[in-house]
């Protein structure tokens, strides 16, 4: 055990002492401890999106030289990296998943990208969205929907695009539907742009496909 997590452990153990009720105060600082040292689990199992996918999608967005694309749930980094290589744009990537994040690194390192592509492991719904001109998003649509108040930060023109699932409340700008070469399946692709347009409470989405 480290210094860090001790120390720690040493502060909770003194807590009953201070307040004087042990009873009381004991379950909760064990769970606290315990939810402390639990890493943080992914809300989606990781699927990577096929090469000529991530090429539609960063097509679709418009992206450019000048755009910085945030990569919510960046697996394997491919996104970003793909954007970085090919327009020349910044790029960052954030997931919750430190194996996803070393993948994403060791990408980053593999293409020499360092200069402008960053990573980060990171909860995405606790992130400062507002430097990003283009998001990339493939998640569920409950959590693309989770996603909104910090999306609405953006600014004007920016864009979003959604790989395989809709954003219940919002109505896309446009929707593609495109068959991968690698893989032979159609991959539902959504676009938005800020402002987002809502539509009538009690809209739902129709997500496509499996997560």
């Amino acid at each position: 055990m480290n210094r860090f997590p001790c120390l720690a452990l040493l502060a909770l153990l003194s807590v009953p002492l201070v307040t004087g009720n042990a009873a009381a105060d004991w379950p909760d600082l064990l769970r606290a401890w315990t939810n402390w040292r639990r890493p943080p689990k992914p809300d989606v199992v990781y699927v990577p999106t096929p090469d000529d996918v991530v090429d539609r999608m960063l097509q679709l967005a418009d992206v450019s030289k000048g755009d910085v694309v945030y990569d919510l749930g960046c697996g394997d980094g491919r996104i970003v990296v793909t954007a970085a290589k090919k327009f020349g744009c910044r790029g960052t990537g954030y997931d919750i998943d430190p194996q996803r994040v070393a993948e994403s690194q060791e990408n980053v390192k593999k293409h020499d990208l360092g200069d402008l592509v960053d990573i980060h492991q990171k909860d995405i719904f606790r992130v400062d969205l507002s430097g990003a001109s283009v998001i990339t998003l493939y998640l569920l649509p409950r959590l693309n929907t989770r996603l909104i108040p910090q999306l609405e930060k953006l600014k004007p023109g920016s864009r979003i695009v959604s790989h395989q699932y809709d954003m219940p409340g919002v109505e896309p700008e446009k929707i593609v539907h495109y068959t991968s070469r690698e893989d032979s399946v159609v991959h539902h692709l959504y676009l938005w742009t800020i402002p987002l347009k809502k539509t009538a409470a009690g809209d739902e989405a129709k997500p496509h496909g499996s997560k």
